[in-house]
């Protein structure tokens, strides 16, 4: 127990480190040895997200949710990869499961950014756009969630043709 766990530690740094397929090297056999461990799926997951193998980081994230009793502190990750797949329902399910949840302002804007980003993909610009405006106002102190929320709002915002909005948002998010 205690090798798997000082692996599993190198295996944060390396991650941490944005040494991806150095944490994917450690991580694989962790979880042949040990697959009811929710943190080593987890960060499997999380590490094969960051190198872009969707399929393979779904499969890793569904089984840390089963793990770990239906936590949806990566659904926005979970999301995401899905949207990478195309497989919009379940980007659909993912996200409004996180926004019922509502676990934290961080966690369900990183969830709405996905599902926003969603819509769009399927042509639904309006949607997208109204997604991300919901519930939306400038905050007196900005937080990286919501910088993260307004550049992707202002994205949107221009891509659907409204300039205007666009560059008031985005000059606030470059103050």
């Amino acid at each position: 127990g205690r090798t798997l766990a000082n692996r599993l530690g190198e295996a944060a740094v390396a991650f941490a480190e944005e040494r991806y397929p150095e944490a994917r090297r450690i991580l694989r056999p962790i979880a042949e040895e040990a697959p009811a461990s929710p943190t080593t799926r987890e960060l499997l997951g999380l590490t094969q997200y960051r190198l872009g193998n969707w399929r393979e980081a779904t499969k890793q994230l569904e089984e840390f949710r089963r793990l770990s009793n239906g936590s949806v502190d990566q659904h926005p990750v979970l999301a995401d990869c899905y949207r990478a797949l195309r497989k919009y329902k379940l980007v659909d399910e993912l996200w409004a499961e996180l926004r019922e949840a509502s676990p934290s302002a961080e966690l369900v804007s990183e969830g709405r950014i996905v599902a926003a980003g969603s819509l769009a993909d399927r042509g639904k610009l309006a949607d997208a756009v109204a997604e991300l405006e919901r519930g939306w106002s400038i905050p007196k102190r900005a937080r990286p969630h919501h910088l993260r929320r307004a550049y992707a709002l202002a994205d949107l915002q221009e891509r659907a043709g409204d300039l205007p909005k666009a560059r008031a948002l985005m000059g606030w998010v470059a103050k």
